[in-house]
């Protein structure tokens, strides 16, 4: 991709050259983690807010990481409730499967490839 292109504003330029534009940011910033994990279709680990983490397949998503996931391992710590003054008891670690899931991009932290 041409300088001139990339030093416009984005309010300046055409429809083409926006899209020229995101297609190179997907294909060579950030983005392209997700990008090659549904071109090779390869795992990903995502790590969410909320401390849960997230094994799956990636089949789309959109520049806000909004995402859809296939074959989806869910997985987070829990620990349990204790009277007052008693020993905290030790965390449990739970999972669940999701085969099919639309994981909005807000709550997305990290996302790393899986290296299978």
């Amino acid at each position: 991709m041409s300088t001139a292109v990339t030093s416009k504003p984005k309010g300046d330029m055409t429809q083409e050259e926006l899209m020229r534009l995101e297609e190179e940011e997907f294909t060579n910033g950030p983005l392209s983690v997700l990008q090659m994990a549904v071109r090779n279709n390869t795992q990903i680990l995502i790590s969410l807010r909320n401390n849960h983490k997230l094994l799956a397949r990636l089949k789309a998503f959109d520049r806000h990481c909004n995402m859809v996931l296939e074959n989806v391992k869910e997985m987070w710590t829990e620990s349990p409730k204790t009277g007052k003054g008693t020993k905290r008891a030790a965390a449990i670690n739970k999972d669940r499967f999701i085969s099919k899931m639309f994981l909005r991009g807000d709550s997305v932290i990290v996302v790393l490839r899986s290296t299978e």
